[in-house]
This record gives structure tokens, sequence and C-alpha cells, in this order.
């Protein structure tokens, strides 16, 4: 993520403002619009997740984003279900938008030039743009990719490095962000994305809040890959939730891969690749990122110096902390409690 003056370039660029003396936690000026395009056919599931994510987000007890859907032409859409999708708004709808989001279309070619023109003024406007699953072939007929790194649903990644090779694709990760146009791939991955913006909105707090009420993963990195050639245990197989678990209650503990396979009862290669069927990363990586989230909710929800932070989520020291902050988020510790704190 970009920043300037230490307040990150979405809170600034989408509609929300960093209120008091010290820019702590950022307000909603009204609500940030997010205004979703479905494009037929349409995948309900997709349509359904910004919804379902950004609907349920509070500041100080007010919803912070209000999301609507349009189509460019309102009425009843076809899904790729055995049902039919009604759409009450028309593409207008799009111009009061601080958040544009495409849905997938089945890698349709004949997208409709108003959608085209829709997104492409969007864009040109300085909104964010964001795809679901397929939705990244639309932002792509619309040239907004071009020179740019996107993902896409992976079964469809071959057709679209055809159709668009000006595009940089990144056919096995769960989503891209580059600069204010982002992508995800198929299905679920449209849940990380829209919980990626946010935690880039407001925070790992209220992101974490709303994994917890979707009952989904908190945090899944956009780098991960899309899918795990190696089935998911049954649950009477073997399986490291238990071990998982047991590491989260103790991440301020220098936990090696050898405490992991002895909690397991399993040997470090046995561990290791079990670790890469279940979560798509390596045990050492899985906790780096449960130690970045859980230092990001204390640098919100505490006045905890940043040595105490990083001895408390298990980052080491104060440099480790800050290097692997701006890594992920762009900020130094202090730039981001001062964006996002609680207090």
């Amino acid at each position: 993520m970009t920043t300037t003056k230490d307040m990150p370039t979405a809170c600034r660029a989408v509609g929300f403002t960093v209120s008091g003396q010290n820019a702590s936690y950022p307000e909603v000026r009204a609500m940030h619009r997010i205004v979703v395009i479905a494009v037929a056919p349409v995948p309900a599931f997709d349509l359904s997740i910004p919804e379902l994510i950004f609907s349920q987000v509070e500041v100080d007890g007010q919803r912070a984003y209000d999301v609507r859907v349009c189509a460019a032409e309102p009425g009843v859409l076809e899904s790729d279900g055995p049902f039919d999708v009604c759409v009450r708004e028309g593409l207008e709808a799009v111009a009061d938008a601080d958040t544009v989001m495409v849905t997938g279309g089945m890698a349709r070619e004949d997208v409709p030039r108003a959608v085209l023109s829709a997104v492409r003024t969007a864009a040109a406007a300085g909104k964010r743009v964001a795809s679901i699953c397929t939705g990244a072939f639309v932002l792509a007929e619309a040239g907004l990719l071009d020179g740019r790194r996107a993902t896409t649903f992976w079964a469809k990644s071959e057709l679209f490095r055809r159709r668009y090779p000006a595009v940089a694709l990144e056919p096995d990760v769960l989503f891209v962000e580059d600069g204010l146009v982002l992508t995800s791939a198929g299905l679920a991955a449209g849940i990380d994305l829209c919980l990626h913006m946010v935690r880039s909105d407001l925070g790992a707090a209220a992101a974490n809040t709303i994994a917890r009420l979707a009952v989904v993963a908190p945090v899944r990195p956009g780098g991960q890959a899309q899918f795990i050639r190696t089935p998911l245990p049954a649950e009477t197989d073997f399986s490291l939730a238990g071990t998982r678990a047991w590491a989260l209650q103790r991440l301020d503990q220098p936990l090696t891969l050898t405490d992991l396979a002895r909690h397991a009862q399993c040997s470090v290669r046995t561990l290791t690749r079990r670790f890469r069927a279940e979560t798509g990363l390596s045990p050492l990586q899985w906790l780096l990122h449960q130690r970045i989230d859980r230092a990001l909710e204390l640098l919100e929800a505490t006045e905890l110096p940043m040595t105490t932070v990083a001895a408390h989520s298990g980052m080491g020291s104060a440099d480790s902390l800050r290097l692997h902050l701006a890594r992920r988020v762009g900020l130094t510790p202090t730039a981001y409690r001062r964006s996002f704190t609680r207090l």
C-alpha cells in the first residue's frame, strides 16, 4: 500500500477521513459507497459477497459502508443457477460510488459497452475499482489492467492470458492489489478481497470482527495459493487444527518447527506437508501472518510501547515489527497506530 504523510492511500482516496488532533481512528464522512455492477450471467455467490461483508461493518455504532447493486439494464438478470436476479438500479449509480466492484460474468466476451465505459470513468475519477472472480475480464476489457498485476479464477487463467497479454496475470494467488485496482480469484477469494479492503480502510480489528460474524478465516494473505492440490483431510483424519489453535495462544513465545511438530505428534516433514495442505502456507509463514495480525490489533486497541507490542505478538523486537509492518501495510507501527487507533 502506498502512503502519503503516514496515512493509507486507500483511506484518503476512497472516502474515509481521519479525525482528531492526532489523526486517530478513521470516521466515515457519510457512508463509504460501494456500487456493485452485476454482469449477466450473474454468479449469485459473487453478487452476495460485498453485501455480506461490507454491510455489517460499523464504526462507533454506525454503518461504515452503503452497498448498492446496479446493471447495464435494470430488471431481471440471468444468473448462473436455477433462479434469476432482480437488479433495480442502472449504471447511473456508479457516479455516486467511492468503490466500484464488478462481479464475474463467466468470462463473456460481449460485455456491454456501457459497463466498460462506467468502470473506465470510475477509474479515471480516482475511485477504487475491484473485481471478483471473472469480473477481472471486464476490467481487462476496459483496459484498466494493461501493465498491471492482476488475478482471476484459476480455471479461466489460460483464457485470460490469451485474451489479455498486456496484463501481468498472477494465476495462483487469492487477490492482487495494484494501486486502486484490485482483482480477486474465484468464489471465496472474493471474501478475502473484501476483508482485505475493510482491513485497509478501517484496520485489523474491524476486519477480524466481520470475519468472525461471517465465520470465515480473518487472515488469508493475497499471495496464498488459490487452490490446494492435496485434498483437505476428512474430520476423522489427521488434522493440524488443534496445533494451530495451540500456537495462536502462544504467539508471544519463540515457537519452532520442532515445537509445532511435537504438539502435533508428527515429524517436522509431515508437519510441513500437512500445513501446506491445510493452509496453503508453510508453518513459519502462517505464524508470521498471525503475529503481524496480533500486532496490528494491539496497535489499534492499546497504548503499549512498540517494544511491548513486538514482545506480545512474538515479533521479537521493535525493529522486526517495523520491518514486517512496512512490508504488510506500507506503514510504520507509529503511523499505523496514528491512523487506526480505537482509543
